[in-house]
């Protein structure tokens, strides 16, 4: 891989990549340190690459890869030292409520309420539905990304939705 098909793969996917990163994460600054280890795991491996089917599914692969990765090593740093880490919460770029609707408004504020609430499933529910949802990726792509069958991938799903609708039923939601 040269150095301007790195470039272009920032260029095309680099956006979906961070807002992807962004959800997984649930942290700007995470996410922006993921991001970046993504694109410089490919630049370390781009010799030995050959990425011919979904560029944008393997760059995500890449990411929950290394989500995972990073994720076992501070549940055992965390184990060791007993210390905690804490998720900085941080703003969307959404207009402000005075330059809002109502309809708008409401539509913000049930968009947030289900973001915290993917945000707090457990990774192996909240990271198939980022992917099925939110970049639109086949149960077939999800499953070779995530190296788990079709079968299992769909049942997450069906359980993350479960979960979700339960959730928000618990907190008064109505559509």
């Amino acid at each position: 891989m040269s150095q301007e098909e790195l470039e272009n793969y920032i260029y095309a996917y680099g956006r979906d990549l961070l807002s992807f990163c962004r959800s997984v994460t649930g942290s700007r600054q995470e996410a922006e340190d993921l991001y970046q280890d993504t694109f410089l795991k490919l630049c370390e491996s781009r010799n030995s690459l050959r990425i011919e089917k979904n560029p944008k599914s393997f760059l995500m692969g890449v990411s929950v890869y290394l989500y995972r990765n990073h994720r076992r090593k501070g549940s055992i740093r965390r184990r060791i030292l007993g210390a905690e880490v804490s998720v900085e919460e941080s703003a969307d770029t959404l207009p402000s409520r005075e330059e809002m609707t109502e309809d708008q408004i409401l539509h913000r504020e049930e968009c947030e309420l289900l973001r915290r609430e993917v945000q707090t499933l457990p990774d192996r529910y909240r990271i198939p539905v980022l992917l099925f949802y939110m970049e639109e990726l086949s149960l077939e792509e999800i499953a070779a990304m995530l190296h788990t069958p079709e079968g299992t991938i769909k049942s997450r799903l069906h359980r993350a939705k479960r979960l979700l609708r339960q959730r928000l039923e618990e907190s008064h939601y109505e559509k």
